[in-house]
């Protein structure tokens, strides 16, 4: 098993190396980046609405900018909205983001600075990339983890109900309000629950801003943590509704397959028991594959699920921070969340690994190649 982690941790260095060639490349070919988004900010033309630039050079540049005598005897410019400025000027701010480099150079320089986990200075944010993302990894944190958890405590014990009352009544009615859970996206039911129990419309019983209330600190250790619920509540259901379904049933398929073995009528024609057979016998053979993708779930709903319940509960988390950077064109949080999310990414995919192997240590990956 040692032999095959290394392998594993070894091949995570090409990996990343792909991911960030194939997302750097692509970037380049989009239109807005950063220099035209500067641009569009000193001409008062800019359209981004999530956030606003606070600095990054000295105010005389781009007073002169925004003077019409800057203006005159301009010439034409590769840049959208640059005709008749500077030139001069617009060399100064592709200095200031770095694009006075060939991309290859940028690239290559991206990549030293990665290895030692500096990931630069926001573009638009005047704060280093690393303090953005710890300071927004509690709230992702917060709604990964108990959705994850929760999901796993509905599901599973649902799945093996389903299972065992296979064709039922039970089974007919939770199929449906599975279907139904299936059907609505998280975020239109968070929307839903804003309207019914946060002011919206109805009853004004939760909040609706931040993961903890303004005066938290000054609350007594149990209040902070029912203030603390309080504000996740109606986030975590939201996305507890929208991504319960799936795992549901992947339980429930995973106990039939299982149920309908030669060694559970073995086990039945022995004279044990429904219960003995089901969590003595087939509860380790079913929960392999539901317990091992624990990892790649959580990652999943930290990364990829929470963006629109951040938006709509307005939670400052990753989510958040990376449509952000992608309106604004903001390079250093594009790349250096893509390497974090990345890198954590197949961390976890490793560790799903080795968590089959400690389910059900009969499996071997030594016998594997990578």
């Amino acid at each position: 098993m040692l032999a095959y982690i290394i392998r594993r941790l070894l091949l995570i260095v090409p990996t990343l190396f792909g991911i960030m060639v194939i997302n750097f490349v692509v970037i380049q070919f989009a239109p807005g980046g950063p220099v035209e988004q500067m641009i569009a900010q000193i001409q008062g033309t800019a359209t981004s609405a999530t956030s606003r630039f606070s600095g990054g050079g000295e105010g005389g540049d781009f007073e002169r900018a925004a003077d019409p005598t800057a203006l005159e005897g301009g010439t034409t410019s590769k840049y959208r909205g640059a005709q008749g400025l500077d030139p001069e000027f617009i060399a100064e701010i592709e200095k200031m983001f770095g694009f006075d480099k060939p991309a290859h150079e940028r690239f290559f320089l991206m990549l030293g600075n990665y290895v030692r986990f500096d990931f630069g200075q926001s573009y638009f944010r005047d704060r280093e990339v690393i303090d953005l993302i710890v300071d927004k990894m509690p709230v992702s944190i917060s709604l990964g983890l108990w959705t994850t958890l929760l999901v796993y405590l509905v599901s599973i014990p649902l799945g093996i109900r389903k299972a065992v009352k296979d064709g039922s009544r039970f089974d007919v009615w939770t199929s449906g309000a599975i279907i139904v859970g299936y059907a609505i996206p998280g975020f239109l039911f968070a929307v839903l629950l804003v309207v019914l129990f946060a002011g919206g419309r109805y009853v004004d019983w939760f909040p609706l801003r931040g993961l903890t209330s303004d005066n938290w600190e000054t609350l007594s250790w149990p209040a902070r943590v029912i203030d603390y619920f309080w504000h996740i509540a109606l986030p975590i259901t939201a996305m507890v509704v929208g991504g319960f379904a799936t795992l549901t049933m992947l339980t429930k398929n995973s106990f039939l397959d299982e149920i309908n073995k030669v060694y559970v009528l073995t086990a039945k024609a022995k004279g044990l028991g429904d219960k003995q057979v089901l969590y003595g016998h087939v509860f380790r053979n079913a929960m392999l594959i539901v317990i091992a993708g624990f990892p790649s779930a959580f990652i999943g709903v930290l990364f990829t699920g929470a963006m629109l319940i951040e938006v709509i509960f307005s939670l400052d988390g990753l989510g958040l921070l990376g449509f952000e950077a992608a309106i604004n064109r903001d390079y250093p949080i594009m790349f250096g969340t893509l390497f974090m999310f990345s890198l954590l990414g197949l961390l976890l995919g490793l560790l799903g690994d080795v968590m089959y192997t400690v389910i059900d240590p009969r499996i071997d990956f030594e016998a594997r190649r990578v």
